[in-house]
C-alpha cells in the first residue's frame, strides 16, 4: 500500500525591520516555534543596530534593503519571495507570532486572498494617543472613501495569497503602504477577510518609527493620489465643485450688479469667475475620460491577478486526508 499527503502549502515569514535588535530575536523564534516548516525572512532596512546580526542568530535568513521606508521593503520582499503563503508582521514584539497560525487556517478555509490581524489594545501603544486618534480618523475617512471591507487599515500583521502578492503593485515608499494594500483590495473587490488580535506594547528601549504628523501628512497624500488613481469621477468631481463653487461666489455679486444697473462695473472678477467656471468643465471633462482609463486599468490588474493559482484551500481541508493508491 503506497500513501500519498498532498503536499502542504509553502510559508513565507516577512519581517520588515529598522533597528529592532532588542525584539527581532524573539520574534523570528516566536514565529519558529508557531510555523516550523515556514521561512523567515528578515529585511534590514539600513538598521544602524545590531538587528541582522541578532535575526541572524535567531535562524531568520537577512536581506538588506537600501531604500529607506517600509513600502520600499515591502516591494521587495513581494518580489523577491516565492511563497504559496506569505505573513507580514513587524519586528517589533507588537505582534504575537503564535497567532500566525490561525491567521493562515483562517486564509485558506475562508477562500480569502488576505487576512488582516486587526489590533485589539491599539491605543495602550505606548501611550500614543495621537496615533490612536488618526487610527479612527483615517479609518473612516477610507470607508467613505473607498469602502467598509476593513476596519483597521494600518495594521502590520497580514497574511497574502500568492496571488495578491504578485498582483500587488507596491507604488508607496513608508508607511502609506498598508493603506495601498487596502486600496488594492477594495478596487478589485479581492475577498478579505479580519480577524481581532491582541495589540502588545513595545518592550522598554523599543521607540516607534511613526512620526504622528509627518506620516499623518503622506497618508493623507497617499489616499489623495489612490483616489486620484482608482476613483478619478469622484476625484475631479470635488475638484469640479469647489471651482464651480469659487465661480458662483465671484459672479453672483457681479450679475445682481448687472440686474440692477445694467451695468459689469468689476470686469476683471466677472472674468476671473468665467475662468473658473471654465475650470471646473475641464475638471467634469477629465474626470469622465481618466475614468474609463481607470477601469481599463483595474480590468488589467484583475487579469493579472486571476493568471495566478489561488491560495490552496483545498490542501487546507484535506492535510489530514490521505489518498490510498494500491
Amino acid at each position: 500500500m503506497k500513501v500519498l499527503t498532498q503536499a502542504e502549502p509553502a510559508i513565507a515569514v516577512l519581517l520588515p525591520c529598522y533597528n529592532e535588535e532588542r525584539t527581532i530575536g524573539a520574534v523570528v523564534r516566536g514565529f519558529r516555534e508557531a510555523l516550523p516548516k515556514a521561512a523567515i525572512h528578515v529585511y534590514d532596512n539600513n538598521s544602524t543596530d545590531l538587528t541582522a546580526l541578532q535575526a541572524r542568530a535567531a535562524g531568520a535568513t537577512v536581506i538588506r534593503e537600501p531604500r529607506q521606508g517600509k513600502g520600499n521593503v515591502v516591494r521587495r520582499m513581494f518580489a523577491d519571495i516565492d511563497a504559496d503563503i506569505y505573513i507580514m508582521a513587524d519586528g517589533d514584539g507588537t505582534y504575537d507570532p503564535q497567532d500566525a497560525p490561525q491567521l493562515v487556517n483562517t486564509l485558506l478555509t475562508e477562500r480569502v486572498d488576505m487576512v488582516v490581524g486587526t489590533r485589539r489594545g491599539v491605543t495602550d501603544d505606548a501611550g500614543r494617543a495621537g496615533h490612536a486618534f488618526g487610527n479612527r480618523i483615517f479609518n473612516g475617512l477610507y470607508q467613505f472613501l473607498f469602502g467598509r471591507d476593513f476596519t483597521d487599515i494600518f495594521s502590520g500583521y497580514r497574511v497574502f495569497s500568492r496571488r495578491y502578492v504578485k498582483s500587488f503593485p507596491a507604488v508607496s515608499g513608508g508607511f502609506e503602504i498598508e493603506t495601498e494594500m487596502s486600496v488594492h483590495a477594495s478596487m478589485l473587490r479581492i475577498p478579505v477577510c479580519e480577524m481581532a488580535l491582541d495589540y502588545g506594547r513595545r518592550p522598554e528601549g523599543s521607540e516607534s518609527k511613526l512620526s504622528t504628523y509627518r506620516d499623518g501628512a503622506k497618508i493623507l497624500w497617499m489616499f489623495a493620489m489612490l483616489m486620484k488613481e482608482t476613483r478619478p469621477a469622484r476625484f475631479f468631481a470635488a475638484l469640479a465643485a469647489i471651482f464651480l463653487l469659487a465661480s458662483a461666489g465671484f459672479a453672483l455679486p457681479v450679475l445682481y450688479e448687472y440686474a440692477m444697473t445694467g451695468l459689469v462695473p468689476r470686469m476683471p472678477t466677472w472674468i476671473l469667475s468665467i475662468g473658473l467656471l471654465m475650470l471646473a468643465m475641464i475638471m467634469m471633462v477629465a474626470g469622465l475620460i481618466l475614468d474609463s482609463v481607470a477601469r481599463g486599468r483595474a480590468e488589467q490588474k484583475r487579469i493579472h491577478y486571476l493568471s495566478h493559482a489561488p491560495a490552496h484551500a483545498g490542501q487546507a481541508e484535506t492535510q489530514a486526508r490521505r489518498v490510498r493508491v494500491a
